[in-house]
């Protein structure tokens, strides 16, 4: 079993509430490389009282996302990573996860916190899926989608082809950013970077492919031009998700002489389908 995260004091130094949406901003949309928090698929966090102030505490999770049958490989991956990103803060004892309105959402629900696997409740939807593989497919893409960012900042600070095909991770980390989101894209490119095992040591390449094969002059362009692909179709897939999630939500209003899409009211939706970072 892998040790757990060291979690920095200014996390634990927070609400209890906040701490785990703090937890929360760390998952992913495997296929966007967008938090499920930015894209709204969180919809209510609560957490049980408890007699004493250092008792372990169960925290419930509801989440939602663009469409009834959104795949269901997919959303394992992200409901499996909210139960481990939550139970990882030393007051969680059980984080339950709830999916909702999906085509498999009683047998996800049921799997994810029992702790089953993929594969032992979804073998005939998806016989031999190997969701080891399916993560490092996404791995790939997060990893090519973020470098982009990075290198595109670092041109526009003037650095060349031939400078950035050689530059080690000491001089990456040493680069200021002014723009804020290049900052915080450069931060989440050198932890996958660092996660993978792609640079380790201070001179070692900052900027190869994903299978650690350093970047060349000559080919420069060329990868680019593959860089540009990924994030384009990324791109493509958030716009449309986003557009399916807001459509979804809403409901005909009869009330005039034309029938209008209106946006569901709180009432006509389960229990804690709300977008607020409220504690209950």
């Amino acid at each position: 079993m892998p040790d757990a995260p060291r979690l920095p004091a200014e996390l634990l130094a927070e609400p209890p509430l906040e701490q785990v949406w703090a937890r929360l901003d760390l998952v992913m949309d495997p296929e966007l490389d967008e938090a499920v928090t930015d894209l709204g698929f969180v919809e209510s966090v609560s957490i049980t009282p408890s007699l004493h102030h250092d008792d372990p505490r169960e925290v419930q999770v509801s989440f939602r996302l663009p469409t009834y049958w959104c795949s269901p490989n997919f959303a394992f991956l992200m409901a499996e990573s909210i139960k481990r990103e939550v139970e990882v803060l030393p007051w969680v004892a059980r984080a339950v996860v709830t999916l909702h309105d999906h085509m498999a959402a009683d047998e996800m629900n049921a799997a994810i916190n029992a702790g089953r696997s993929f594969g032992s409740v979804f073998e005939d939807l998806h016989p031999g899926e190997d969701l080891s593989a399916l993560r490092e497919k996404f791995d790939r893409k997060a990893f090519q989608r973020r470098q982009e960012v990075v290198i595109k900042a670092l041109q526009a600070l003037t650095y060349s082809p031939e400078w950035l095909v050689d530059m080690t991770l000491t001089e990456l980390e040493a680069v200021t950013f002014q723009d804020p989101e290049d900052a915080r894209q450069t931060g989440r490119y050198l932890a996958i970077l660092k996660a993978k095992g792609l640079a380790r040591q201070p001179s070692d390449r900052a900027l190869p492919d994903y299978d650690g094969v350093p970047l060349t002059a000559e080919g420069f362009r060329t990868y680019m031009e593959l860089l540009r692909s990924v994030r384009i179709n990324m791109e493509f897939s958030g716009s449309l998700c986003r557009g399916l999630k807001a459509t979804r939500y809403k409901q005909a209003d009869l009330s005039g002489e034309v029938p209008v899409l209106v946006d569901f009211v709180p009432a006509d939706l389960p229990d804690g389908a709300n977008s607020i970072r409220t504690f209950h």
